[in-house]
């Protein structure tokens, strides 16, 4: 995902700006036309980054990436005699990951620069939001980019995402792309990982804004307040100009308070100390409608078909960052209205007759709760969960999200996430910890099945009229991860297929 028209750019004005040693060729320094951190993705006229990995330093591939094109090596010194004997210009610097993004800003002209660009940022709704910004923007006569876990849209054509945030060498290229297509505003998902690792580095948001914060990623930041300060990176004049925070979230209340740029605050509760917030809400099982009330007496109407009281958080949160962007109420409040869904995000898989399946990614604490509260309120049946919890990630939120199924659900059924290189039994049995912690007059009906395809058809197989399915975790993935192997596995395609046995027995 990079413009086809590159401009060219001299070495020597990087090593400049980077004030860089260089080595390698006495030739003159060369022009680059891109850059990449993945010697197998190097084109022609490429600068290719050599930074240390997991197990081997990247310098390693070198001479892969000056075969395949690299004209030039960016690198540490634990890299420069592998760069240098490849007999391409080598520039040195101490830590390349630290100067990534403004190096690819650099070699791509600034791209981001021409963009309105909305980040948001949180544990859970990014996706949601991102989706919902874009019909904002594009109701506002914008043309469009998005970038997020699920989609990237660059106008009218869609990728798949390798990352939530992509490498900061792979996004300046998406923007070059933005820019060559005529893009003129985008919305994208900010992890922590990519405010962690500077991904976003030359990346400047107008407008940033802050879902919540519930347990997740404890594999990769020291607790929750670690995890929560990454997020809060964000709000500062650095990376942005101005925050929309959500207040009913108690870390989005402390954010208000350390934020380094304006804010405005919302509240889908109807919270009086915030500048916007929601009134006179209606849930359905097809979607929300509530009223949006602003600053000197603003309001309008809203109706969006996303089901839940988390989508009206999504929703209203979305048409404050729009605001603040300077898009006219109106024409955001008819963009979201126009979002009909987001991939595997409470996607509803049609076919069931007397119940509904649903597929959905939650796959932390806070939002498998969110997720079979906002079910209950539209369930006359029973409520049926099939959950499953990753492998190699955050092992704390396992009996949490146990925990939360076997209180909220009436059937659970524990299951295989994508268990990459642990036991999966030994994953449903640190979920079933959490199962344990309720009382046993309260608790689901509790089911293990490892097999994941097994547990959706059980469940699919279980159901009756007025209930309601969710097979939660894995929302539009398309693989399953067991080993080092990618299994083909698409929740929404096993839930239909599933259905199909069920009709014709």
């Amino acid at each position: 995902m990079r413009p086809t028209a590159c401009p060219v750019r001299p070495l020597s004005g990087l090593a400049a700006l980077l004030g860089a040693p260089s080595g390698g060729s006495r030739a003159p320094l060369a022009a680059v036309t891109g850059i990449t951190i993945d010697s197998r993705q190097v084109q022609r006229g490429d600068l290719y980054v050599a930074r240390p990995g997991n197990t081997v330093h990247g310098a390693s591939f070198s001479g892969e990436a000056v075969a395949r094109g690299a004209v030039a090596i960016l690198t540490d010194p634990a890299g420069r005699q592998a760069a240098v004997a490849t007999g391409v210009p080598v520039l040195v610097v101490p830590d390349p990951r630290s100067v990534l993004g403004r190096v690819a800003a650099w070699v791509y002209g600034r791209p981001a620069e021409g963009l309105l660009l909305l980040g948001v940022t949180g544990t859970s709704g990014k996706s949601t939001t991102t989706f919902l910004l874009e019909a904002g923007l594009r109701a506002a006569g914008h043309r469009t980019g998005l970038i997020g876990g699920v989609e990237i849209h660059v106008g009218e054509t869609v990728f798949a995402p390798a990352l939530t945030t992509p490498e900061a060498s792979d996004l300046q290229g998406l923007f070059a792309l933005m820019r060559e297509d005529g893009v003129t505003a985008a919305a994208m998902e900010v992890s922590s990982h990519a405010l962690a690792l500077g991904r976003v580095d030359s990346a400047f948001y107008d407008v940033a804004l802050f879902t919540n914060l519930s347990q997740d990623h404890l594999d990769f930041h020291r607790d929750l307040d670690d995890y929560f300060l990454t997020k809060a990176r964000l709000f500062t004049p650095e990376l942005c100009r101005a925050g929309v925070v959500n207040i009913d979230d108690d870390h989005g209340r402390e954010l208000v308070h350390i934020a380094k740029v304006p804010v405005t605050t919302f509240s889908a509760s109807g919270a009086p100390e915030a500048d916007w917030r929601a009134q006179d809400v209606r849930l359905g099982a097809d979607g929300s409608t509530f009223r949006v009330i602003g600053p000197g007496g603003i309001e309008a109407d809203v109706s969006v078909a996303l089901p839940g009281p988390f989508n009206v958080a999504n929703t209203l949160g979305a048409l404050v960052t729009l605001v603040e962007a300077g898009v006219p109420l109106q024409a955001a409040v008819h963009g979201v209205g126009t979002v009909i869904g987001v991939p595997g995000r409470m996607e509803r898989v049609p076919g069931a007759r007397g119940f509904q399946a649903i597929v959905d990614y939650s796959h932390k604490p806070g939002a498998v709760e969110s997720v079979l509260r906002a079910l209950r309120e539209v369930t006359s049946g029973n409520l049926i969960i099939v959950l499953g919890c990753g492998g190699d990630r955050d092992r704390g939120k396992r009996p949490m999200m146990g925990e939360a199924a076997a209180r909220l659900a009436d059937v659970a059924i524990l299951t295989s996430d994508n268990p990459r290189s642990e036991d999966p039994l030994r994953i449903l049995g640190e979920m079933l910890e959490g199962v344990l912690d309720v009382p046993a007059h309260e608790r689901a009906h509790v089911i293990m099945e490892p097999d994941r395809a097994a547990a959706i058809d059980l469940a699919i197989g279980r159901a009756r009229f007025g209930d309601v399915v969710v097979v939660a975790g894995k929302g539009h993935e398309q693989g399953q991860y067991v080993d080092r192997e990618v299994l083909p596995f698409d929740d929404r395609q096993v839930v239909a297929e599933a259905i199909g046995r069920r009709e014709h027995m």
